[in-house]
């Protein structure tokens, strides 16, 4: 009965390990590879760990990021679809494979990938943040305003919710709560030049040129190969 267990023993090491190394040491010099842009070495490690571990979801989902990275969409998706198969809960497999079906321009498939990833992490900001892109590319401007309004109430220091929110208002043509946003956004980042210039543009927009042109120059000092910006300010100087 010993000799037995030890035989079992070895079996079960000779499974986990190659020349003495186990699946979650490749797995973790993937880690350190893909951390420094290593793509095809990263992508190798997370290889042999599945080999040594056919159940291990997060050595799939994170082969799957240096395939999205190479522009292997396919290998992505497979990679991603494993780990959710393993890992039902895997809010991240999820938010990755939203990734590359909007890469892919499928962008309901995309945001039923971003709604599972929130629906597993109700506070998941870049899932949220994401939804809102895919909804904008369906021209669902006022889903894509609530996905980021709440996301400032999770983090009511994100500029780039703010931001984007702006731009959303505008296109639905609340020009007063886009300035609001794109102005909550310089005020958690003084240096936000395309803040600066969005809310200068409709400003200009809304007749109101003397503040438009500070905007404008404000965005030039931080940008001064921002053409467009001179532009709009040429046209509010002319008024």
């Amino acid at each position: 009965m010993k000799t037995a267990i030890q035989i079992f023993v070895l079996f079960l090491f000779m499974l986990t390990s190659v020349f003495g190394q186990t699946a979650e040491e490749f797995y973790n010099k993937g880690n350190e590879k893909y951390a420094n842009n290593d793509l095809v070495g990263a992508i190798s490690d997370y290889t042999e760990a599945i080999k040594l571990l056919p159940e291990y979801a997060k050595a799939y989902n994170n082969r799957g990021n240096p395939r999205f990275d190479l522009k292997d969409y396919t290998g992505a998706i497979a990679d991603y679809n494993k780990a959710i198969e393993l890992a039902p809960d895997y809010a991240l497999a999820f938010y990755n494979r939203g990734k590359v079906k909007n890469m892919m321009n499928d962008y309901k498939g995309a945001i039923d990938d971003y709604t599972n990833a929130i629906r597993l992490d109700p506070s998941y900001i870049n899932a949220y943040i994401n939804r809102s892109i895919s909804k904008e590319k369906l021209n669902d401007i006022s889903g894509a305003v609530e996905d980021l309004t709440r996301v400032i109430e999770i983090d009511p220091k994100s500029k780039l919710a703010f931001y984007n929110r702006g731009i959303d208002r505008f296109n639905l043509q609340d020009s007063l709560g886009a300035i609001e946003d794109f102005t909550s956004a310089i005020n958690l980042d003084s240096k936000f030049a395309l803040a600066y210039y969005n809310r200068g543009k409709v400003k200009s927009d809304l007749k109101d040129y003397k503040s438009a042109i500070s905007d404008l120059n404000r965005s030039i000092e931080l940008n001064s190969k921002y053409a467009i910006a001179y532009y709009t300010r040429g046209t509010a100087k002319g008024h």
